[in-house]
């Protein structure tokens, strides 16, 4: 059973995993299209998007090798004007520990969607999350749950 597009406390909470934002960044092919229309739902408030915390200095770890500082500085501003950063402490990375994933970093990210009440984590990589407590998306089955643009 899926939940609900909208729960009673707001826009559906989406943990968007870091390689969504760089198929948008780097216009990554063929994911960009999807990428971005999740993106820009979320920015429209059709969902709650939030990223992990460590997500970010890897964003701009790697769209600074890619594309210098310049576009990398602009991809932290962007994605901090569309999604939260879901804050993490001590628990949370325990909390990742614990589910014995095979992927630390999955399991953090999966902790951090705990942590936010999200109800799905998205991403292209499922095979990361197997076992995954928080449902588990990609942008374009996500697309698929949130209303459409004539309703937002």
């Amino acid at each position: 059973m899926e939940p609900s597009s909208r729960s009673a406390t707001g826009p559906l909470r989406l943990l968007v995993d870091l390689n969504i934002v760089l198929d948008v960044v780097l216009k990554r092919e063929p994911w960009y299209r999807d990428a971005v229309t999740l993106l820009d739902a979320v920015s429209g408030g059709a969902a709650a998007g939030y990223v992990a915390s460590h997500a970010i200095p890897t964003l701009y770890f790697l769209v600074n090798r890619a594309n210098g500082r310049v576009a990398a500085v602009t991809a932290v501003t962007d994605i901090l004007s569309v999604c939260k950063v879901a804050p993490m402490g001590t628990p949370d990375f325990q909390r990742a520990l614990a589910l014995g994933f095979a992927d630390f970093e999955a399991a953090v990210q999966v902790a951090a969607a705990l942590q936010t009440g999200c109800a799905y984590i998205v991403t292209r990589n499922a095979k990361d999350f197997k076992g995954s407590p928080v449902p588990v998306r990609t942008a374009g089955e996500l697309l698929s749950l949130l209303p459409p643009p004539s309703e937002r």
